[in-house]
């Protein structure tokens, strides 16, 4: 399992210290949220903000653009160095060329569905992806409760994942922490983003290791 811990829930008076931590800890990835307050109700950070964490960070970035018309971005994320950016389904309507975009900058391309969008709406594009992000909470703001439908999802996405010959990771962004992490394990995630449950334990270190071990 991989863990991609999200920057939404960190201290951002003290940045710095965070990354040093995060440096030396067992994450895989670092989870960037982006947030418009247009597409999603809630405004997180921009690219000054992003790029100084990129400088700090010693893990692949994981860049998932909650905005409206996200192709805009494409460009700038590349020059952060992300490894993937993660575009919403429900943001674009051409997302084969979307996804080349993302490929033609060095990046690998995933997409993101919101809660009540269904894992059918993949089925024409799947392969052409690296990554599909399904949402367990409604976009938008941190620390909400999990919506147990997601396990279905997942196995519903495997599922589609084997018909279709895809090599796409499966990641998980809501709600994580040790108690949900083993259920989404069972159900085939491979990559669960974490952020209060990561950034607000009393040894964030330890949580990480405990949600990887799920």
């Amino acid at each position: 399992m991989l863990i991609s811990p999200s920057l939404l829930a960190a201290d951002f008076g003290n940045l710095e210290r965070e990354m040093q931590w995060f440096n030396q800890s067992d994450a895989d990835w670092l989870h960037l949220d982006v947030m418009d307050g247009v597409f999603v109700p809630n405004i997180s950070f921009g690219f000054p903000v992003m790029q100084s964490v990129a400088r700090l960070c010693q893990r692949p970035l994981d860049v998932h653009l909650m905005i409206v018309e996200p192709q805009k971005f494409f460009p700038e994320v590349a020059k952060l160095g992300a490894k993937f950016c993660n575009f919403h389904f429900e943001a674009a309507v051409h997302h084969h060329r979307l996804i080349q975009q993302i490929r033609d900058l060095g990046m690998q391309p995933a997409i993101t569905l919101c809660p009540s969008t269904p894992v059918s709406a993949l089925s024409e594009i799947l392969p052409d992806l690296d990554m599909v992000l399904l949402m367990s909470v409604n976009p938008g703001f941190g620390g909400q409760k999990f919506i147990p439908r997601t396990l279905d999802k997942v196995r519903e996405l495997v599922a589609l994942r084997e018909q279709t010959g895809s090599h796409a990771l499966i990641e998980i962004d809501g709600g994580v922490n040790a108690t949900t992490a083993p259920l989404l394990t069972e159900a085939g995630a491979d990559v669960l983003v974490a952020g209060s449950a990561v950034f607000a334990a009393p040894d964030p270190n330890e949580a990480i290791r405990t949600i990887k071990g799920a």
